[in-house]
């Protein structure tokens, strides 16, 4: 599990919810029905306007990214492989890969050395794996601005939620208690607004993004290290060229030989 995304959540609700007692401000006008019909159930409107449902049925998965930490392959610990292979491929040759495949479970990585194995090009090999990796951006991309629209709506949809608060507080000025908690029930939806805008929707975006650098990260640590094996380079080569995707930390651990693979 993404702890830092429910860590966030709850971070955020606190900071609300503490903020408003602090601020001397009832707890109870949280309760709104109007408010919450208005800003999520009219930001899932727009969203639904907005995409279509080829997109939006992407959602669950999308959330499922959003609270779970994906399992990959270390990159120290690929570069390893990496360099292991390559030593393989220079004692018995590149057909002695073959028997490699069977145990990668990345599809990306085994689609590689499957390439490699079946004597194709360098350039085809690096041209069809970049390909992969834009379409999987593309898709990536797709998934985020679900969530950077909704924020972008949110908030301007809290703004018509305290519009029609006001409308409907103004209409009646005969009691001046009952028109202050009108008007004060009135921004309850601009609370709303702004705080899934730019607390869920934006974040959750902009988590989702990160999360795809990480991914694009390493798929292009995979392109360099399959050209790498197919170019004969050494393993000293080899862990020079992919160390620039490790900190220099790791990049010293992995020239010493100090690793971990469960590190």
């Amino acid at each position: 599990m993404d702890i830092t995304t429910l860590i966030g959540l709850i971070l955020g609700f606190i900071a609300i919810v503490v903020g408003m007692i602090l601020k001397g401000a009832s707890l109870a006008s949280l309760i709104n029905p109007a408010a919450l019909l208005i800003i999520f159930v009219g930001t899932a409107a727009a969203v639904s306007i907005a995409f279509p449902g080829s997109t939006l049925k992407k959602l669950p998965a999308l959330f499922k990214i959003l609270f779970s930490n994906k399992s990959v392959t270390d990159n120290k610990e690929l570069i390893h492989l990496f360099s292991r292979w390559t030593e393989l491929t220079r004692r018995e040759g590149i057909l002695s890969l073959e028997g490699e495949i069977s145990d990668v479970k990345d599809p990306f990585l085994a689609a590689g050395l499957q390439m490699v194995v079946d004597g194709q090009s360098p350039d085809y090999i690096k041209e069809v794996m970049l390909q992969k990796i834009e379409a999987m951006e593309e898709r990536h991309e797709e998934g985020a601005s679900i969530f950077t629209q909704a924020g972008t709506y949110a908030p301007t949809l809290g703004v018509l939620g305290a519009v029609i608060g006001l409308i409907a507080a103004l209409a009646d000025m005969s009691n001046i208690d009952a028109l202050g908690h009108a008007i004060s029930a009135a921004f309850v939806a601009t609370l709303f607004g702004i705080f899934s805008g730019y607390v869920l929707w934006h974040p959750f975006a902009n988590k989702l993004r990160e999360k795809s650098k990480k991914e694009i990260q390493q798929k292009e640590l995979i392109i360099e290290g399959i050209l790498s094996i197919t170019s004969g380079n050494s393993t000293s080569m080899i862990q020079e060229k992919l160390g620039s995707f490790l900190t220099t930390k790791e990049f010293e651990k992995l020239k010493q030989g100090d690793y971990d693979a469960q590190e």
